[in-house]
């Protein structure tokens, strides 16, 4: 039995849109990374950007279970000595720029390198439920049927 490679030409991607409403991030980030490097599909080849192209709504409506909201944190280091700051999840999704957690959760999901950048291009991430990629008619991606854990109520 010959093993199958998958050539460039012969990629497939769909567009998927998923609503993040009320689903816990974790879970949501470690789907959506399985989507973009196209690991559900039969034809996944490790070296290519074989996955999907993923529209993600309402970003700023994501749960975090436990205490996450307020104790996990974001640091980053301005260069100067003592320059070290920090942003708990909360704060950034009370923010101006809340889809950034769920671009971050992914990404650190992704593995590093050219690849990883390509395949984080083909996710768009957007804090309300508009968004400006109707004409490539995205199908809908129920992540919260898959498993009643994934979507959390208040």
């Amino acid at each position: 039995m010959k093993t199958f490679n998958l050539k460039p030409s012969e990629i497939e991607k769909k567009w998927l849109l998923v609503d993040a409403d009320g689903l816990v991030l974790g879970r949501l980030a470690s789907i959506l990374a399985t989507i973009l490097r196209g690991k559900h599909k039969a034809t996944y080849t490790p070296y290519l950007d074989c996955g999907d192209n993923i529209i993600v709504i309402n970003a700023e409506k994501v749960r975090l279970t436990g205490n996450k909201r307020k104790d996990d944190m974001f640091y980053w280091h301005t260069g100067y000595p003592g320059g070290i700051k920090g942003r708990s999840k909360g704060q950034i999704l009370d923010g101006r720029y809340p889809e950034r957690v769920v671009i971050k959760a992914v990404e650190r999901m992704v593995p590093r390198g050219p690849l990883g950048r390509e395949q984080m291009s083909n996710l768009r991430v957007y804090a309300g439920s508009a968004h400006p990629h109707e004409a490539q008619q995205p199908q809908v991606l129920d992540i919260a049927s898959r498993n009643p854990k994934n979507k959390r109520s208040a």
